[in-house]
């Protein structure tokens, strides 16, 4: 007979909240139980002020509930830990104009006092922060993610890569990684590391194919956990994979994280370039720059007669750029080694490096990097929203 949720929260009704008593069921501590056919995702939700004190909890809850129902083999507990609404406000970082000067060193403090505060926050080491996005699913984003990143750490950078797609992550299975991050003091988890590159991911903690039904609010207490509480260490650049879509997630990368810049992927097709200008226009409303538009899935070359074919049009993204006036950094095309590499775990950068398809991804990596060097005031302080 299959597990239910029932038989779960049975097994959690027993565990008590070690700062006031009572079983953690009764108090509302748990968030979701998702029961699978050899297993369970549970998410349990504390106060942001609880959060390292109940490290331990999360430890207790997986023993209980494997001792109480030892059929299931994997038992995955998962912690959020939201704000409240007036200690949002208060720590809600303001907009204030970046001062001039050298940009900040790996271990520098920033622009100025308040942005020093952020960053030591949010991955204080890391001297760039990018998102990569698009408007909609489907575009490549992710491939484009990965491979720029490697592309940034061919170049001679320092790179890390935070996949913050909590409900679709891809980075463990296109970088190549398994297995779960280490915890070396109970608070914070070291990141995981491959081709160079170090990398977290939602997608380290779950089951490959577990869903996340989580609401917004634990989608952006997971993602401001996984900034704050992962030991990036120093970095030149890290690259954040976005979601797609412009929603709460979003938002709160947009708000809270100090972003250098962005970088939209689109394919060619009329749609998908309505939806990437909705991307666009959400970074220029909170003052992120944009780095520019890559044209993914571009053309298709046929293997056997070599004619290319436009199969989503072509063209599109650099008619979009000009139009928009950012730059477009390059075309990406339609190609099976690509696609094939990246399911595989080795990403064209890394597996064919001399190959023209990693000389495109190259080049774009080459045009980033380059716009990163001039930006002389560093990353922006992270804009506060305003909504009228």
């Amino acid at each position: 007979m299959a597990t239910t949720d029932s038989d779960i929260r049975t097994v959690l009704a027993t565990i008590e909240d070690p700062d006031h008593g009572g079983n953690i069921v009764d108090r509302g501590m748990v968030s979701a139980i998702l029961p699978n056919d050899d297993g369970a995702q549970i998410i349990l939700e504390v106060e942001a002020g609880r959060a390292d004190r109940l490290s331990s909890l999360q430890t207790r809850v997986e023993d209980a509930v494997k001792t109480a129902l030892p059929h299931l083999a994997k038992v995955t507990v998962i912690m959020t830990a939201e704000r409240s609404a007036g200690a949002e406000d208060a720590n809600r970082p303001q907009r204030q104009a970046a001062p001039s000067g050298p940009a900040p060193r790996p271990g520098a403090s920033g622009n100025g006092p308040q942005a020093g505060a952020e960053r030591r926050t949010m991955a204080p080491d890391v001297r760039h922060i990018i998102a990569v996005a698009s408007g909609k699913g489907g575009v490549g984003k992710s491939t484009v993610a990965a491979n720029l990143a490697l592309g940034l750490q061919r170049l001679g950078l320092s790179v890390g890569v935070l996949d913050a797609d909590i409900y679709g992550p891809s980075m463990p299975r296109m970088l190549g990684v398994t297995g779960k991050p280490a915890s070396p003091d109970g608070k914070t988890l070291d990141p995981m590391e491959n081709h160079g590159l170090k990398i977290m991911s939602i997608g380290f903690m779950i089951e490959e194919e577990t869903p996340m039904i989580w609401r917004g609010p634990m989608v952006q207490s997971a993602l401001q956990q996984m900034l704050r509480d992962v030991n990036w260490g120093p970095l030149d650049v890290l690259v954040i994979d976005m979601p797609p879509g412009t929603g709460d997630a979003q938002l709160t990368l947009a708000q809270q994280v100090p972003l250098s810049g962005a970088v939209i992927v689109s394919t060619p097709q009329d749609i998908a370039l309505l939806d990437a200008r909705k991307g666009l226009n959400m970074f220029r409303k909170v003052d992120v720059p944009v780095f520019g538009i890559v044209e993914n899935m571009s053309y298709f070359v046929c293997s056997n007669c070599g004619a290319q074919h436009d199969v989503f049009g072509h063209g599109g993204a650099r008619r979009e750029a000009e139009r928009l006036g950012i730059p477009f950094l390059g075309e990406i095309p339609l190609h099976l080694a690509i696609r094939e590499t990246s399911d595989g775990g080795t990403p064209v950068v890394v597996s064919n490096p001399e190959g023209e398809h990693a000389y495109a991804f190259v080049s774009i990596a080459e045009l980033v990097r380059d716009t990163l060097e001039g930006n002389t005031t560093g990353a922006k302080p992270a804009p506060k929203i305003v909504y009228v």
